[in-house]
């Protein structure tokens, strides 16, 4: 399994933005289905974003779109989650999670079908 390390989350006011980044160790040579998935207090974890490294569209929460994006470093070992415009509903742990294997839908939002995960960042956003 590939390890990954994740940084950046942290509170902020709705409206703000947040960044985040999750850089990708070990068996780098193969692609990956990469992205966040996030669990809000009482709630059940849930797919935000996804990519392919190897190419193609990302995949993204109807919550999330136009408000999110998901992109990969040109060495492909690192992706990032940009998010702004952020609302409270926001709030909660996000964790980034890889699978060795393309993207599709609908699998690519249940945290089932991921091996490789991080502790998860804080995001807290106040309205």
């Amino acid at each position: 399994q590939v390890q990954l390390v994740e940084s950046g989350g942290g509170s902020v006011q709705a409206g703000g933005s947040l960044r985040l980044s999750c850089a990708a160790s070990g068996y780098t040579d193969f692609r990956y289905c990469m992205g966040w998935f996030r669990q809000a207090p009482g709630k059940k974890r849930e797919g935000v974003a996804v990519l392919y490294t190897g190419g193609g569209s990302p995949y993204y929460a109807d919550s999330v779109k136009g408000r999110f994006t998901i992109s990969q470093d040109d060495s492909w070992n690192s992706v990032h989650l940009q998010m702004n415009s952020l609302k409270s509903e926001d709030t909660g742990m996000y964790y980034c999670a890889a699978r060795r294997s393309n993207c599709d839908s609908p699998s690519w939002s249940k945290d089932t079908e991921f091996n490789s995960w991080t502790q998860g960042t804080q995001v807290a956003v106040s309205s």
